[in-house]
């Protein structure tokens, strides 16, 4: 049996960070998808989770789990691909640190993603950005650190967690989100369109990004605003908005040609070729 604590220790603060180079808040995703499933596992199984073997994340264990974060933890589709998605990426990491599981890595990671339907990102337009910015009073102290917030996080393209609260930590998406959802309701007068949208944290990011796309016409520049390892990544914002998508492609268009005019071959030989690629020469 193979223990399953110093492997999964190991593909936490080794693998991903050194050798995936994945950034924290992915690492910060993936331990978070393993305590669901550690404390699904212990339970069924009636030990404790630093007493689990890798063999008792068998196909039918994880099935069940994946069934259990939509069923009872009402998870959608989406989250529970994350959650799976972290679940693969272990399972491909043992495969290579141990040949004893080999078959039930490739059994797990053969698990179907569940299909959904692809969804346009939310942002927020230029007009209704204006509006939730100058939201909070500057005559007030909180007034003017919400202010401070609200631009950094949108100037910067920030995660929730990449802010700083009044001690010095990270901010948490709880405490963002309520601040946020208050100046969202001050905005709604002079941007009444802001009512009718879901306004989270995230969707500060997502507006970053797409105004940016539209200033540079550039999606590497926005991959990189961003710090996105990839620029697989950054492409779904392409598909948010289609007149930036043909503007974007306009602007990256080939070049003109002039039109020429043809000159048969020369020499003999390639005549010869160039008669045998035109299926109508024998007709002529």
């Amino acid at each position: 049996m193979t223990p399953l604590a110093p492997h999964l220790t190991a593909f936490l603060r080794d693998h991903l960070p050194r050798e995936r180079g994945a950034s924290p808040h992915t690492i910060a995703s993936y331990a978070d998808s393993f305590a669901l499933l550690l404390r699904f596992a212990a339970a069924r199984l009636k030990r404790g989770p630093s007493d689990l073997r890798v063999e008792d994340l068998d196909v039918a264990l994880v099935r069940a789990f994946l069934d259990h974060l939509e069923s009872d933890r009402g998870n959608g589709a989406r989250s529970r691909n994350a959650r799976f998605s972290a679940i693969r990426s272990f399972f491909r990491y043992l495969e290579y640190r141990a040949p004893a599981c080999l078959e039930q890595a490739m059994s797990v990671r053969a698990l179907p993603i569940k299909r959904t339907d692809t969804r346009l990102i939310d942002y927020l337009t230029r007009e209704e950005m204006k509006a939730l910015l100058d939201a909070p009073d500057p005559r007030t102290v909180g007034g003017l650190r919400d202010r401070a917030m609200l631009h950094l996080a949108y100037a910067g393209g920030l995660r929730a967690s990449e802010l700083l609260n009044r001690d010095g930590e990270p901010m948490t998406r709880d405490g963002f989100a309520h601040r946020l959802a208050a100046h969202v309701a001050a905005a709604v007068c002079k941007a009444p369109s802001l009512a009718a949208k879901r306004v989270t944290p995230h969707v500060l990011r997502h507006s970053c990004a797409m105004h940016t796309l539209a200033a540079t016409g550039d999606i590497r520049k926005v991959a990189l605003w961003l710090g996105h390892a990839s620029i697989q990544s950054t492409e779904h914002y392409l598909r948010a908005d289609p007149a930036e998508k043909l503007a974007v492609l306009a602007a990256h268009g080939p070049p003109a040609i002039k039109a020429g005019r043809f000159r048969p071959p020369s020499d003999k030989l390639m005549a010869v070729l160039a008669a045998a690629r035109d299926p109508n020469a024998t007709r002529r």
